[in-house]
């Protein structure tokens, strides 16, 4: 049984949100603010893009949101991606940062009255009402910034809504298969920790190495450690370990972007063949298997496209220079990610590659650009590599590849997860997926 209901009578408190100061001023307090382009990062628990502003202390105090907290988004839409998406706010983002947290002026905090309406279950309800584009009629844009006109959705727009304790079994179903996903998150980058300490420890720090010159006791099984030198060079490189130049090492290619003026080279991501952005590469993940974005078969074809095969590496080289993801799927990228092809003619495994590029110094590149950060495609062909040898490489690729098919593995399931919970939202939320079966798949999954 649903029962209709307005968004405002369900909220005890809601406001816009503040931008602040970017210095420290008296009677100005730090926050964390949350942007509308920071949602889905806050919603998998990346916090750390979050821009540190000082906002009014008497303000700060009324408006810093607290846990059960859902934001919405009211300005700074596009076309294709309309304003009014929405990220809910649990304890445990709170308990991660050292300031408080608040949203930005185009955004707002709804804070809902628990007696009518399920914290959680309002956040996945917006979530509905967003991606099944119903939210479309209060989505405006004349000139300038879209925005979402929230007033007006707030009074007038009916949201059905269950009893409270079917709202919060559809909450609790939904949010295991985030809170999964979550899960995987956090291992995986536990996981990229411990393969980043061993390659740096292998090959940045020497440590095998300088523990024997050190005649300190072996810390790795004799076979690994027979494989170091016992001294380093002039250079300060494990003895007989040879530098190579990336350009020399890899079938490096560069992405390409199809002219824009045609719209038909492009469709929806999962429709043709991905067509990855550096701003789809800052999502986090290690492997790439989609993106928001794909080109046409015809495109790829008739532009000479270059795709990227599994297993190669990608670096983002303009504009965010250093962002690195390792092909999951063939990808095809823009003209400022570069492609390294870690295949049988490669010194260097796609492991060592990953790791390598994702702790250079970029800074050692310089700047090619006068307006933004940026290097050349002969800049990033010079980027030196330390080759130990096809004995250390082997070793350390066998060692470290366990850890990266789970790092994979756990990728590949959060994106099945977040599948089922896109597809079990809009069922659960019109009732036409009784709630039990609902629980039953997530048990199978989970």
């Amino acid at each position: 049984m649903m029962q209709d209901a307005h968004l405002a009578d369900l909220l005890t408190f809601t406001r816009d949100g503040e931008w602040g100061k970017g210095e420290p001023t008296d009677g100005f307090s730090p926050a964390l603010v949350i942007r509308g382009t920071d949602f889905e990062r806050v919603r998998a628990g990346q916090l750390g893009t979050l821009p540190l502003r000082y906002i009014r202390s008497d303000i700060l105090g009324r408006k810093a949101i607290v846990a059960g907290d859902t934001l919405i988004e009211t300005a700074g839409g596009t076309k294709d991606q309309p304003t009014g998406r929405s990220v809910f706010i649990p304890k445990a983002v709170l308990d991660a940062v050292n300031y408080p947290l608040i949203c930005a002026s185009f955004a707002r905090f709804l804070r809902p009255e628990p007696s009518q309406v399920v914290p959680e279950f309002l956040f996945w309800k917006l979530q509905d009402e967003y991606h099944s584009r119903r939210m479309m009629p209060y989505h405006i844009q004349h000139t300038g910034v879209a925005r979402f006109q929230y007033t007006q959705f707030a009074t007038r727009y009916p949201l059905a809504l269950p009893i409270l304790p079917k709202q919060r079994t559809i909450a609790a179903t939904l949010g295991a298969l985030d809170d999964k996903i979550e899960l995987n998150r956090r291992m995986n980058e536990t996981l990229e920790a411990m393969a980043r300490a061993l390659f740096r420890d292998w090959f940045v720090d020497f440590g095998p190495t300088r523990a024997k010159m050190a005649g300190t006791a072996p810390y790795l099984s004799p076979d690994l450690w027979a494989l170091f030198p016992d001294s380093l060079d002039d250079a300060g490189n494990p003895e007989g370990w040879a530098i190579k130049k990336v350009g020399d090492a890899f079938d490096i290619t560069i992405g390409r972007t199809p002219p824009r003026k045609e719209p038909k080279h492009f469709v929806a991501g999962g429709m043709g063949v991905p067509w990855l952005s550096i701003k789809t590469m800052g999502d986090g993940k290690l492997f790439a298997f989609g993106s928001e974005e794909d080109l046409t078969l015809d495109a790829v074809r008739n532009f000479r496209v270059r795709v990227a095969p599994v297993g190669s590496v990608l670096l983002s080289f303009k504009l965010t220079v250093g962002r690195v993801v390792i092909c999951g799927v063939p990808m095809c990228t823009n003209e400022a990610i570069a492609h390294f092809v870690c295949d049988e003619k490669s010194m260097f495994s796609t492991e060592y590659t990953y790791l390598a590029l994702k702790t250079f110094d970029y800074s050692l590149l310089g700047s090619t650009s006068s307006i933004a950060t940026a290097v050349n495609s002969a800049s990033v062909r010079s980027i030196p590599f330390l080759y130990p040898g096809e004995g250390p490489m082997r070793a350390f690729t066998q060692t470290i590849m366990p850890i990266f098919e789970r790092i994979c593995s756990n990728v590949e399931e959060s994106r099945t997860l977040a599948q089922t919970r896109d597809l079990l939202l809009p069922r659960l939320m019109s009732g036409e997926l009784r709630v039990a079966g609902a629980e039953r798949a997530v048990e199978a999954l989970l």
